[in-house]
């Protein structure tokens, strides 16, 4: 019997990360927004609004027999940057200790992401937009100069990483 969800079956999945109540946390979950309303989805591509439950779609990629071929993780990661720069995080350079109770980067998920890679052969890229703020209280609704990157994280990941 087959279990798996339908994404696993795709070629490349790319899952939006985030809680959209706090702020420019919700950027991935925006970015699949944008996604969904804008563009045409090849047939071998799934984009997947993660929200605040990555953990528990990374376990289900973990388990399936059939896997992806590349995970593209889409979220907001505060690194000291500049509001809005879009960059990479390698995953050797992700923190394995809880820092944040909101964020995609904290164990069990970058040992999750790290599994995919190293022992399923996942490709795993994660593509983040540096956050103008992340409050500590509900606060729904993207900061001007995260929410005008939308765009150009959506065209990135088209042109650059769905080939």
């Amino acid at each position: 019997m087959d279990w798996s969800p339908d994404f696993c079956e795709k070629r490349i999945i790319v899952l939006g990360c985030g809680n959209i109540l706090f702020g420019d946390d919700g950027f991935g979950p925006a970015v699949i927004e944008h996604i969904d309303d804008n563009y045409s989805v090849p047939d071998d591509t799934c984009f997947v609004d993660a929200g605040t439950s990555v953990r528990e779609i990374l376990f289900d990629l973990i388990l399936v027999e059939k896997k992806p071929e590349r995970v593209i993780v889409v979220d907001a990661a505060d690194k000291g940057r500049v509001p809005g720069e879009i960059y990479t995080i390698p995953l050797e350079g992700m923190p394995e200790k809880k820092t944040d109770v909101f964020s995609l980067h904290i164990a069990p998920s970058v040992n999750l992401l790290k599994e995919l890679q190293d022992f399923c052969g996942i490709e795993v890229i994660v593509l983040v937009c540096q956050p103008a703020s992340l409050p500590e209280e509900v606060s729904p609704g993207l900061s001007n100069v995260v929410r005008e990157k939308i765009p150009e994280i959506s065209r990135l990941i088209f042109e650059k990483y769905l080939g």
